[in-house]
């Protein structure tokens, strides 16, 4: 097996991770090949979401989950396979959205499925990824009264 290419993959989808969560669409950009599909199969927007090209995802993306929603997403548990420039990935994967102007607060958590490729410049990209919930739970913030909201990287003063 491929340790190397195992790291770099890994890499990726903390980098997707990361980047979705502080907002860094630009660096997002990089992390997907031209050409990547998504499918969020998640309750909150009814159907499952397919999404067609890195510009499709980043817009929905960049609209759905900017600055006023706060998001947390962390996967692990990977199990990668190789094959020459591609690769697949299974990932668990546990999320938490916080939407303080719908008082809402959304956990859930499912298995992502992705796929990759190794590009031209020795960098390997997300082609594909999705998952489908084994959960979500959605509850509203002011079922909480004590609740306080002691931090927002993105609130204004």
């Amino acid at each position: 097996m491929d340790l190397v290419a195992v790291e770099d993959i890994k890499r990726v989808k903390y980098r997707y991770l990361r980047c979705v969560d502080l907002k860094q669409w630009d660096e997002l950009a990089d992390a997907l090949a031209p050409e990547a599909t998504a499918d969020y199969g998640t309750p909150t927007y009814g159907e499952p979401l397919r999404l067609r090209g890195r510009e499709a995802i980043i817009g929905f993306l960049r609209e759905k989950l900017g600055t006023g929603i706060i998001t947390t997403h962390s996967a692990g548990q990977p199990e990668i396979d190789i094959d020459g420039d591609t690769a697949k990935g299974v990932w668990s994967f546990e999320d938490t959205v916080l939407a303080p102007e719908h008082q809402v607060v959304i956990k859930g958590a499912a298995f992502y499925e992705d796929t990759y490729r190794r590009c031209e410049d020795g960098r390997w990209r997300i082609t594909h990824t999705g998952y489908t919930r084994t959960y979500e739970l959605m509850y509203s913030l002011k079922d909480l009264p004590s609740l306080r909201l002691t931090a927002n990287r993105w609130a204004t003063p």
